[in-house]
């Protein structure tokens, strides 16, 4: 009897226990970066301050419904931090509401889910195990505190939590306000207070297009007005002027690939040749700017000339959206536009958000044939699939625009060993060895594939547009890659490991070359409708045509970071860009990238206020004019009296 009045509370226990395996998960598994000790202090804290918050409600509990709360808690807290932890393992990244809701893209995953699951991961679970089994005993470790007791220890919860938010803000000023990076989130409020923050800010862009009256319109229209300048004609205006566009999007090819060897084998010999081309125009310098959307923020970041979403992917959360997409405008230029892409036609939602782009036709799955043979990780192979496109591509009337999606080089990059023709890499990372050979299959199905248009007669009459959708090798294998490049990974390379190729190839051009100026996704459609001599004067865009001597100096990533002409900033650090040294300054208030840094903000915030508040269906792309709340509302009402009918 003595004893048993000593023992612990069994909230205090699962507080210590959860806290201690979470802090764990936070320094060994996520690969977060700590650069002082008072980030190391919010690190540990976070933890026990989520911990204690969640358990200590099960005071105000009778016994045995406090151990039943503290047996699911625990486990349903356990699977919330496993599941960022699978997710993180591919997409460096953590979960977010929007992302839930694209849960049916899970049935499309895999192997690439198998191979994120890994079995010391059971580990996790030995503190679930510890708190059912002495739940059981609910007269020995339940409390029956007074209600002074009670408030006391809710009073604590309060008290541990101010006091992380209170460091944190010291740590990071303004860390709310400038939350377009997850990792310092859950870096100073731990992965929990994370996502309830996630799910107010995803209540807030709710409401976002029903407040909306179009009034914001104005301002971010003289922003593009003033950034952009696509109206400046080059010699290059018009060069491809009636062509078909041939827009392939190669899934995770990022440009450390380019010009290197694998065992004396070049991993992409024929995108090596074509750059080189003098038909060709080649970007090195081209960054993709995708999130958690991936290869549809791609898609949705060339389409539209607009930034995706920090949060979740524009192709579910707002494919209802009014866009002046680039589609469309071919469309009225007589172009028939479609997509190829041999998957399921709802992964990503792209049935429902290519229809409203307005694409002509989306030849999905159903549209080619898939056996043992032919089909592989993802599905169709990519040999297979432009193969089988040809006969559909010779049948669309021109002018086309075209594009396609492969899918063979994609995580976790599997490809059976007779179809390699190169040797894996050999690394600590499976990922990156695989990434090799499916690197240089894909290459070989482009080299084939440029032959067929060749065959079927209409390589002469179009451009072909090859683009890298995102990067394939994220953070979580930096030690590998660290080997294969020959140095370390830090801010400044992470950034620079986002390039991506981006070649334009025109034939009989000749007038091929290499342009090192910086550029991005968002720059892609001014720069293929000056290519084809379109003026679209009323079009917005964040944006520039690539050819256009005076252009803004940055490009934007979705986390905040960006690349200028002459620096790099990356985890609030401003590196040379040509060195690639930190800039060291006494004050971030006197560093070169803050001018750049308060650019960045406010056009990532001007783009996802258009999204949020679907600010385009206030705006007459026609006139050129902004329309009235008033008005919108009219017009939407005719056009559902007319779905109606």
């Amino acid at each position: 009897m003595q004893a048993s009045k000593f023992k612990l509370p069994l909230f205090i226990i699962a507080t210590v226990l959860f806290g201690l395996k979470t802090y764990i998960v936070y320094k060994y598994m996520f690969n977060l970066s700590i650069e002082n000790t008072m980030q190391e202090l919010i690190l540990f804290l976070n933890p026990f301050v989520s911990a204690y918050l969640v358990f200590a409600i099960s005071v105000w509990l009778k016994p045995r419904r406090q151990m039943k709360y503290l047996r699911w808690t625990i486990l349903i807290g356990t699977m919330i931090l496993y599941l960022n932890l699978v997710f993180y393992r591919n997409f460096t990244d953590f979960i977010t509401i929007p992302v839930l809701f694209q849960g049916n893209n899970a049935a499309d995953l895999g192997s690439s889910i198998l191979s994120l699951v890994h079995l010391p991961d059971l580990l996790l679970f030995m503190d679930v195990a510890v708190v059912w089994f002495l739940s059981k005993r609910a007269a020995s470790w339940a409390v029956d505190f007074s209600k002074a007791g009670k408030i006391a220890a809710t009073a604590v919860t309060f008290l541990l939590l101010t006091a992380n938010v209170v460091l944190a803000e010291m740590e990071r000023p303004m860390l709310f306000v400038r939350a377009f990076d997850r990792e310092y989130l859950v870096k100073n409020i731990g992965i929990f207070n994370y996502h309830v923050y996630d799910a107010t800010m995803t209540t807030k862009t709710k409401a976002q297009r029903v407040l909306a009256d179009g009034s914001e319109v104005q301002e971010i229209e003289t922003y593009m007005r003033e950034n952009t300048t696509n109206n400046e004609k080059t010699d290059l205006f018009g060069v491809a002027e009636d062509r078909n566009v041939i827009f392939v999007s190669v899934e995770s090819m990022q440009n450390f690939v380019l010009d290197e060897e694998v065992n004396g084998k070049e991993i992409t010999p024929f995108m090596n040749d074509l750059k080189e081309s003098s038909d060709t125009i080649f970007f090195p310098n081209f960054y993709h700017q995708t999130a958690q959307g991936k290869t549809s923020d791609s898609e949705f970041i060339v389409e539209n000339s607009m930034y995706p979403l920090p949060r979740g992917a524009v192709y579910f959360t707002h494919a209802a959206n009014e866009y002046n997409s680039l589609p469309e405008i071919l469309n009225e230029e007589d172009y028939y536009t479609s997509v190829y892409h041999a998957n399921n036609k709802s992964f990503w939602n792209r049935d429902t958000m290519y229809a409203n782009l307005g694409y002509d036709k989306f030849f999905d799955e159903q549209s080619f044939e898939e056996n043992e043979e032919n089909s592989f990780g993802w599905g169709l192979e990519d040999k297979a699939f432009f193969e089988q496109s040809i006969k559909y591509l010779k049948e669309q009337e021109q002018p086309f625009y075209s594009k396609f999606i492969t899918l063979t080089h994609h995580f976790p990059f599997e490809l059976p060993e007779e179809k390699a023709h190169i040797d894996k890499y050999n690394s600590n990372s499976k990922t990156l060895n695989n990434y090799m050979p499916t690197a240089r299959y894909t290459d070989e199905s482009l080299k084939g594939f440029f032959q067929q248009l060749k065959d079927a007669g209409l390589y002469e009459d179009s451009i072909i547009v090859l683009m890298g959708d995102h990067y394939g090798i994220s953070d979580f294998h930096n030690k590998a890659m660290s080997q294969f490049l020959g140095t370390e990974i830090d801010g400044y390379q992470h950034i620079q490991n986002q390039r991506v190729p981006f070649m334009i190839h025109i034939p009989g051009y000749e007038g091929g070359k290499q342009y090192d100026k910086i550029a991005g996704q968002v720059d892609v459609k001014p720069t293929l409708m000056h290519l084809l001599g379109i003026e679209e004067e009323n079009d917005l865009s964040f944006g520039t045509n690539l050819f256009a001597d005076e252009r803004k100096g940055f490009i934007a990533m979705r986390d905040g970071s960006f690349v200028t002409d002459e620096y790099i900033y990356k985890g609030e650090v401003c590196y040379d860009r040509e060195t690639g040294e930190p800039i060291e300054t006494a004050s971030e208030q006197e560093s070169p990238c803050l001018p750049f840094k308060e650019k960045v903000d406010k056009e990532l915030a001007y783009s996802d206020s258009l999204i949020y508040g679907d600010l385009l269906r206030f705006y007459d792309f026609d006139e050129g004019e902004r329309q009235t709340k008033e008005e919108v509302e009219e017009k939407e009402k005719k056009k559902e009296q007319q779905n109606n009918q």
